[in-house]
């Protein structure tokens, strides 16, 4: 019982990690990695939250563009902005960025007001938010010397 809360409480900061919230899920993956918990299943946890967080912000895209103006909304103008110029001039590979602070949740937010396709956000985000936390676990745990 408490293992499955350890493990969706990793699962539901990541999911809100990459939402429009602001919420880290790195410190979390730390510190449960330096547990001894089993790494690849950590790592599956955190990026299948991490992952389905981006899917939110591409969901909330495709309508939610009428309501970019209003005081509420969740990205500042000039965020939008730069994510859809970065997407623009990109295109879906740009969702391979999706890991990055700041730019990564307007960029996922961009491809649903994009109007990108389903498969190719799931298939670039979770590429992207799976290495971010492979690369995070490697340094943990001193894969890198």
């Amino acid at each position: 019982m408490v293992e499955a809360g350890i493990y969706g409480g990793l699962f539901l900061s990541a999911l809100g990690a990459a939402t429009l919230l602001p919420m880290q899920s790195e410190a979390v993956l730390v510190g449960l990695l330096l547990s001894g918990r089993p790494v690849l299943l950590l790592l599956f946890v955190a990026s299948l939250g991490n992952t389905l967080g981006g899917l939110v912000n591409w969901a909330l895209g495709r309508g939610i563009e009428r309501f970019r103006h209003r005081r509420w909304f969740p990205v500042s103008e000039a965020a939008l902005t730069r994510a859809q110029g970065w997407y623009s001039r990109w295109g879906k590979w740009s969702l391979l960025l999706s890991w990055m602070p700041i730019i990564g949740d307007p960029l996922t937010l961009a491809a649903g007001v994009m109007r990108e396709r389903f498969l190719t956000v799931l298939l670039l985000v979770a590429i992207a938010k799976t290495g971010r936390y492979a690369v995070l676990a490697a340094v943990t745990l001193g894969f890198f010397g």
